[in-house]
């Protein structure tokens, strides 16, 4: 699934080409993208209106009018990308046309991604946690969260809830560089290490949207192109290979019901 970073990669390459101009027609191939309206409140509502703002919340695309917004959550195949005229791709599950005479795809092959209708962008503020690249994220905040919570810490951080945006690929790099086990206790956790963890954070997620994100299978490239931070990975997908930083055999288990990587001896469960 997309994480902040490919995200944040998509609403990059669409922005300049939706902000100021308008939709004018939309083209549903599978009925159930839309997921709280129906095409004919598309066309009520959204057509012929002036994009004010194209950005990202957590996962989420954020197409922002006046007050109400088009979000669109990609989920694990979605992709959304310009093209100038309107594709045959049987993948394909809805086609916006765009008046600068593009098309506006929205491509995804196993049907999960989904548009959502909104007055405001308050429902999604209230649903969803702190973005780790706000300048509100910091160590002190994060110490916070952390140990008022008694919870997994690799559960903790994939929670939208508590922190928006971070997925299995950049928790378990994120966990690592900070020599935190993934099934420690979050309240457990030094400080020293909370610190750390808040930095890389920031610092992996902002190298892999310069790196246009991470492409580790097929169905995670974005808009034709693949992203370059999979060079950068150094625990994700390496279990069986030594850790670069001790040489130690890299574990992958299921942690929080995802696949997890780990290096048993840099990364010791706090109790």
């Amino acid at each position: 699934m997309p994480e902040l970073p490919e995200v944040e990669t998509v609403v990059q390459s669409i922005r300049d080409g939706l902000i100021n101009n308008e939709f004018e027609h939309i083209e549903i191939r599978w009925p159930k993208v839309l997921f709280n309206f129906s095409e004919d409140e598309f066309l009520n509502n959204l057509v012929k209106r002036k994009i004010q703002r194209v950005e990202r919340r957590a996962k989420f695309i954020i197409i922002g009018f006046n007050e109400d917004i088009l979000a669109i959550h990609l989920r694990m195949t979605g992709k959304l990308y310009f093209q100038n005229n309107i594709p045959q791709n049987k993948h394909i599950s809805a086609v916006i046309k765009i008046n600068n005479g593009n098309y506006l795809i929205f491509e995804d092959t196993r049907k999960f991604g989904r548009f959502y209708y909104y007055q405001s962008q308050d429902y999604l503020n209230n649903k969803l946690g702190i973005e780790p690249l706000s300048n509100e994220m910091n160590g002190r905040i994060l110490l916070n969260i952390l140990h008022s919570k008694k919870r997994i810490i690799k559960a903790l951080l994939l929670d939208q809830h508590i922190i928006a945006g971070l997925g299995n690929i950049y928790v378990d790099e994120c966990l690592w560089k900070s020599n935190i086990h993934p099934e420690t206790i979050s309240n457990k956790i030094p400080e020293k290490n909370i610190t750390i963890l808040s930095k890389m954070i920031k610092s992996t997620l902002q190298s892999s949207i310069k790196a246009k994100g991470t492409t580790v299978v097929d169905f995670t490239f974005l808009n034709g192109r693949s992203g370059k931070y999979s060079d950068q990975l150094n625990i994700f997908g390496k279990e069986g290979n030594p850790c670069p930083k001790c040489s130690e055999i890299i574990i992958k288990k299921k942690v929080a019901g995802r696949g997890t990587h780990f290096c048993p001896d840099c990364q010791v469960i706090e109790y």
